[in-house]
């Protein structure tokens, strides 16, 4: 049996996730809330075992919360923002659910909780918010899904507009994140930002190639990386 808590500041999202929890006896609804303060009062109150928990509400958001919090529950992210999921998933959440969402997809995203290698139990906010610590995988655009990609199968990342295209040698991939966020999330001893368009997996490369006063870095996959006058000194300094 598990406790449940739902933060979510529209009534209809909250009677929707109550109807669906009729299903699922096993899930005792404790309590509901419809801002952020109350949500950070009541979870450590009740110290329910799962939270529903919505991102943009009154007093502070979803993530907030998470950072107000003594014991990290299970979480199921019940949004209508998709821009989140890539920071929902960091934060290890079971699931992201996008609204508006079918029973059918409530329905996954319950199955997920005893699947789920996410699970937060009661790890200390101090640690599973850690600046210093890094993703293991990453959000993409795959078709119409969003999927997650481990980043050691990224081989490099290149800016596309204010998005970015994320390369694994047998595909190419969408992130929403700009280059400039994907460095700030990707360890920064594993990939090395080469050029204003260019991040690097240093496990990947094959070869470094100078040309004239430039280098060219050649993936494992086969791909060239052009390595831009701003950055020679980084690459240098790991490469040669």
């Amino acid at each position: 049996m598990k406790k449940v808590l739902i933060a979510d500041d529209e009534k209809a999202g909250r009677i929707l996730i109550k109807e669906f929890l009729e299903d699922y006896p096993d899930l005792v609804l404790i309590a509901e809330v419809n801002n952020g303060v109350d949500a950070i009062n009541e979870i450590n109150r009740f110290k329910p075992d799962l939270v529903f928990l919505d991102i943009q509400m009154p007093g502070k958001t979803g993530f907030e919360v998470l950072n107000h919090l003594e014991e990290i529950p299970q979480i199921i992210f019940s949004t209508a923002y998709d821009e989140y999921a890539l920071k929902a998933f960091e934060v290890h959440a079971v699931d992201y659910l996008l609204k508006p969402y079918t029973k059918e997809r409530f329905k996954i995203a319950v199955e997920r909780l005893n699947s789920s290698t996410a699970k937060i139990g009661e790890l200390a906010q101090s640690v599973f918010m850690e600046e210093t610590s890094y993703p293991n995988r990453v959000l993409v655009q795959y078709n119409k899904k969003l999927i997650t990609i481990k980043c050691e199968d990224i081989v490099w990342v290149e800016a596309y507009g204010d998005y970015s295209k994320v390369h694994t040698g047998e595909q190419a991939y969408l992130s929403n994140f700009g280059i400039s966020d994907l460095e700030q999330k990707l360890h920064p001893q594993l990939f090395l930002r080469v050029h204003r368009s260019s991040i690097i997996n240093l496990d990947r490369v094959k070869e470094l190639n100078k040309y004239g006063k430039s280098y060219d870095v050649t993936m494992d996959s086969g791909e060239v990386v052009r390595v831009s006058r701003g950055y020679m000194d980084a690459i240098k300094k790991i490469m040669l």
